[in-house]
C-alpha cells in the first residue's frame, strides 16, 4: 500500500494526536490537511454513528474570513443566495459561483457580526478567488484564513455529550444557528450543524493550543454514551444526499444542476457575480441534475472515478459516489443524470470498472 509522505505542505491539525491515538486507519487530503476517512471500518463506523456519538476532526474545513465595512457586500457578491435577512448568529448554506454560474464551492457562511464573516469551505482554493474579487473591486475588507479549526460532534447522543461539556444551554441552539460558549476561559462559536444526517454540532476552535484539551474533555465526558473518534462516513452521506464538492460537482456544474436551486435567489441577490448567468439557467432549466441512484447486485467497489450511466448503450450521465448500504440493503449512489432519464423509477445501466449493472433512478435520497 502506498503511503503519504509527510511535509509542511500537508498540514496536521490541532486534533491529530487524538486522531492517531484513536486508531485512525485511513486519511484523505482536503484543503492541504489530513482528513480521517475510517477508524474501525467504514461499515462499523456507519452503524456507530447512527446509534451513539462521534467526535470528528474536520479542521480541514478551513475558514475564509471577511472582516471590514464591505464584508457583507463581498459575501453577497460570491453567492446567489439572498443574504439580506441573515442575522449575526446564523449559518447559511451558500453556493459560491463564478461569473458563468459554475460552482466554486458549497460552504457554510457564518455571520459573526455585520462586518465579520467566516466561510467554512469545502475542498478548493476559494481563498484566492475571494481575495481576487476583494482587490479587483477595491473593497474595504480584509480577506484571510484565520487559525480556526472545526471539531464536529455527531450522532443521536450529540446533545447529551455537548451539554456535559458546555452546559445545558447548548441544547437551545437551533439548527444552523450558533452561540458563544466557554471552554477553559475562552469562548468558541458552536453551531448546530455538521456533515451528517444524524444531528450534532460543530465547534469552531479559535487557536490551536486548546485542541487536545477540548478533544480529551469530549472523549472523557462521552464514555457513558460510547463515544468514538469518527469522520464523515461515505455510506451515511450518500444515503442522506450530502454532496461532496470535487466528487459530485465541480465548476462545470451550476447550483441548479446540483439540486441547489432553492438556495439561489437570483432575482433578489443583487450583486452576485454569477447572477446574470444563473438567471438564464433558472429560466431555461437545467438539462441534467443530481439524482439518487440504486445499483443492483452485491456491494460495488470504491468509486474512485466517474462511472458512466447508460440508456441502451448511450451515456446519459455518471455516478460519482457509491457504497453498499446495510440499512437499505442496496448500493446507494449519487449521479448526475440527463433530464430525459431523471424521472423516478427510470431503469438504467451503470458501467462499473469490471461489469455493467442495472440501476434505478430516485428523485429523493434515502435519509
Amino acid at each position: 500500500m502506498a503511503l503519504i509522505s509527510p511535509s509542511r505542505r500537508l498540514r496536521r491539525t490541532p486534533f491529530s494526536d487524538g486522531v492517531e491515538a484513536a486508531g485512525v486507519k485511513g486519511y484523505t487530503v482536503y484543503n492541504r490537511m489530513l482528513l480521517p476517512t475510517v477508524f474501525r471500518s467504514v461499515e462499523e463506523d456507519y452503524h456507530h454513528l447512527k446509534n451513539a456519538v462521534q467526535i470528528w476532526d474536520v479542521s480541514c474545513e478551513r475558514q475564509v474570513e471577511l472582516r471590514g465595512p464591505d464584508a457583507g457586500k463581498l459575501m453577497q457578491m460570491l453567492t446567489p443566495r439572498d443574504l439580506r435577512g441573515m442575522l449575526p448568529g446564523q449559518c447559511f448554506y451558500v453556493p459560491i459561483v463564478d461569473e458563468t454560474g459554475g460552482m466554486l464551492n458549497d460552504p457554510v457562511a457564518v455571520k459573526l457580526s455585520e462586518d465579520r464573516w467566516w466561510i467554512s469551505i469545502a475542498d478548493s482554493d476559494l481563498l484566492f478567488w475571494v481575495k481576487g474579487i476583494a482587490n479587483g473591486w477595491r473593497l474595504d475588507v480584509l480577506v484571510d484564513e484565520p487559525d480556526v479549526s472545526p471539531l464536529a460532534v455527531q450522532g443521536p447522543h450529540a446533545d447529551d455529550l455537548m451539554a456535559a461539556v458546555f452546559g445545558d444551554a447548548i441544547r437551545d441552539v437551533r439548527f444552523f444557528r450558533f452561540g458563544m460558549f466557554d471552554f477553559q476561559g475562552r469562548e468558541f462559536a458552536i453551531a448546530r450543524s455538521g456533515y451528517s444526517r444524524q444531528g450534532g454540532f460543530e465547534i469552531y476552535l479559535e487557536g490551536s493550543d486548546l485542541g487536545m484539551p477540548l478533544w480529551n474533555a469530549l472523549m472523557e465526558a462521552g464514555k457513558k454514551w460510547d463515544v468514538h473518534a469518527g469522520c464523515p462516513n461515505l455510506i451515511e452521506r450518500i444515503e442522506g444526499g450530502l454532496l461532496s464538492y470535487g466528487n459530485d460537482m465541480t465548476d462545470d456544474n451550476t447550483p441548479h444542476e446540483c439540486g441547489l436551486g432553492k438556495f439561489c435567489n437570483t432575482h433578489t441577490a443583487i450583486g452576485c457575480i454569477g447572477r446574470d448567468a444563473l438567471l438564464r439557467v433558472a429560466k431555461e432549466g437545467p438539462v441534467q441534475q443530481i439524482r439518487a441512484i440504486a445499483i443492483d447486485g452485491d456491494a460495488v467497489p470504491g468509486c474512485d472515478r466517474a462511472w458512466p450511466i447508460l440508456a441502451d448503450g448511450v451515456a446519459v450521465g455518471q455516478v460519482t459516489s457509491a457504497a453498499w448500504s446495510p440499512d437499505f440493503n442496496t448500493n446507494v449512489a449519487i449521479g448526475m443524470v440527463r433530464m430525459t432519464h431523471w424521472n423516478e423509477g427510470t431503469k438504467l445501466d451503470v458501467a462499473l470498472p469490471e461489469e455493467t449493472r442495472t440501476a434505478t433512478v430516485h428523485e429523493k435520497f434515502w435519509l
